[in-house]
């Protein structure tokens, strides 16, 4: 079952974020705390929405964390989803997929043309099971980010 998250889900989200960023040998770079999460989810003005996929006695497994994103060229929100994570023991059980559905359904019913996502390049397993739904890596497409002291600097009047 998938379910849009309420504010009673922050603490397994971020316990689920820490875990992925385990999985992803980054855990040393998680800072956002369950209070960021609060804020951005269900603040006054949210951020970001996140959906819950529970197995058959209602036990949280896994989460997808989503925001809108905007094309130029297509005119019309789509969605970037930040994260996906479905807990080891719940792999192989439809979750992910089901989570990623749920966003398709989103994104069809509120006429948004994109679903977007990074994935690791050494993330095979999550790598085939994107491309046997159907999705096609962007591969002329490179990311590039600012953080820490390079945006501080680039941000100084």
């Amino acid at each position: 079952m998938i379910r849009a998250a309420v504010p009673a889900d922050v603490p397994v989200i971020h316990a689920m974020i820490r875990d992925l960023a385990e999985y992803e040998k980054a855990l040393h770079e998680v800072r956002a705390t369950e209070e960021h999460l609060r804020e951005a989810l269900f603040g006054e003005r949210p951020a970001a929405y996140a959906h819950i996929a529970q197995d058959e006695s209602g036990e949280p497994v896994g989460f997808a964390l989503w925001y809108l994103n905007f094309s130029t060229w297509r005119g019309v929100h789509g969605i970037y989803l930040e994260d996906l994570y479905v807990r080891p023991e719940a792999r192989g059980g439809g979750h992910g997929k089901a989570l990623l559905r749920e966003l398709a359904r989103i994104c069809v019913e509120r006429g948004y043309e994109r679903l977007e996502w990074s994935v690791l390049d050494w993330n095979t397993p999550s790598i085939n099971f994107y491309k046997s739904l159907g999705a096609r890596p962007q591969d002329e497409w490179t990311v590039y980010r600012l953080t820490d002291e390079a945006l501080a600097e680039l941000g100084r009047p």
